[in-house]
């Protein structure tokens, strides 16, 4: 065998950190220098000291470091060399005949972490409330950047070639017919692989969809006002552009890691600042885990939130996995002109509420749209049980 043909290759891949590096981590938790409390009374100038020193205290005295390995480990993990870079995946295949294949990619500041909580059931639907007609082989990739895939050194990892890699990868596992499904940056990523429509790929369930008419989507992305001769809009068309609205004006991390995402230099050196940082994503999540850290777990709990960080802290993908957003050319939020089958799932607490309107003009082959009654930005992690009753449903009609 070749190299090429070896690196090419699907290879198994072991979840293992060097003893050396946690025990760094720990020390550098311990040593955090804090600044001053905040001077409002409110999350308005970012999660507030208090938040913040609870996730480093519980991080450093109770949580347990092995979980990453042990959870991630605990699944079937293979990498492979793809247009040049190493990507790492998850792996299920269900037991069931006839699964149908799903490519599900996570979002930032998220990872393969995020849908940990979906893949037995998914796969194993009878022993999880469904039945055996509902079997999915799961397959999880982690973007260029993130977890274990490599970080690229040179410019040009963008949504479109991410998701050509994600084509290669399914045709490289023997899949000729599958679906796939992201939130967040895989949002983007499973559009961009709607549009580019790769052979096999006959249709997408997305939690973030990208519905906004490109006359809104532009006026609210720079800040302008909407254009005059726009058609009137509908009572839950206004309430989404508000929210919009609200999402511009305050996704700071995102115009940092868009523009100067190499300034975050911290992100490498300090744990307390990656926490931080994530933890800051949007308003409701970081909402969900100052009231997880303060002794109410709702969604997402301390353990699963800190998992994550830890993922990003001991694969020192702080940086790396910024700079997706200063790769990308393609509207967040709005329509791209797909015309594959579409499952659109609307939660409650997302960054937006896309319309039904929007959502039937965006995607013309719109096959399944549904409001749940809580969940937000990360849904499969917060919400696993609704999440997977979505897929099972919104993409049933495209099992053969």
């Amino acid at each position: 065998m070749s190299v090429t043909s070896e690196r090419t290759a699907v290879r198994p891949f072991t979840v293992d950190f060097p003893e050396a590096d946690v025990a760094d981590l720990r020390k550098r938790i311990a040593a955090t220098r804090w600044p001053e409390k905040e001077t409002v009374t409110d999350q308005s100038q970012g999660p507030q000291l208090a938040t913040v020193q609870e996730i480093v205290r519980y991080w450093g005295e109770d949580y347990d470091f092995g979980r990453v390995k042990a959870k991630v480990g605990a699944y079937p993990n293979f990498v492979t060399e793809i247009d040049g870079l190493d990507i790492h995946f998850i792996h299920v295949r269900s037991s069931h005949e006839g699964a149908l294949p799903i490519l599900i990619t996570h979002g930032w500041p998220g990872s393969v972490v995020e849908q940990l909580k979906i893949i037995e059931p998914l796969t194993d639907p009878t022993a999880h409330g469904g039945s055996a007609s509902d079997a999915f082989d799961v397959v999880i990739p982690s973007m260029p950047g993130y977890g274990f895939s490599g970080k690229p050194t040179a410019k040009g990892w963008g949504p479109d070639r991410i998701a050509r890699a994600w084509a290669e990868l399914m045709k490289r596992l023997g899949y000729t017919r599958y679906v796939a499904q992201g939130g967040d940056w895989g949002a983007v990523v499973t559009d961009v692989m709607a549009l580019q429509a790769p052979e096999g790929l006959v249709g997408i369930h997305t939690n973030m969809p990208g519905v906004v008419p490109p006359a809104i989507d532009q006026a609210l992305a720079t800040s302008q006002p909407l254009p005059p001769d726009l058609p009137e809009l509908t009572e839950e068309e206004q309430r989404a552009v508000g929210q919009l609205t609200f999402v511009y004006a305050h996704v700071f991390y995102a115009y940092i890691m868009a523009s100067r995402p190499q300034v975050l230099t911290g992100l490498a050196d300090s744990p307390s600042f990656l926490a931080a940082f994530m933890a800051d994503h949007d308003r409701d999540s970081l909402a969900m885990i100052t009231r997880s850290f303060a002794g109410e777990p709702e969604g997402l709990t301390r353990d699963d939130f800190l998992d994550n960080v830890t993922l990003f802290w001991l694969t020192n993908t702080g940086v790396s996995s910024g700079r997706l957003y200063a790769e990308n050319t393609f509207p967040f939020f709005g329509a791209k002109g797909i015309t594959l089958p579409v499952a659109v799932s609307v939660f409650p607490e997302e960054l937006y509420q896309s319309p039904r309107t929007w959502a039937e003009q965006a995607y013309p082959n719109l096959i399944h749209y549904n409001r749940l009654p809580k969940g937000g930005h990360f849904a499969a992690w917060e919400q696993p049980e609704l999440f997977v009753n979505e897929l099972r449903t919104g993409l049933r009609s495209l099992r053969s």
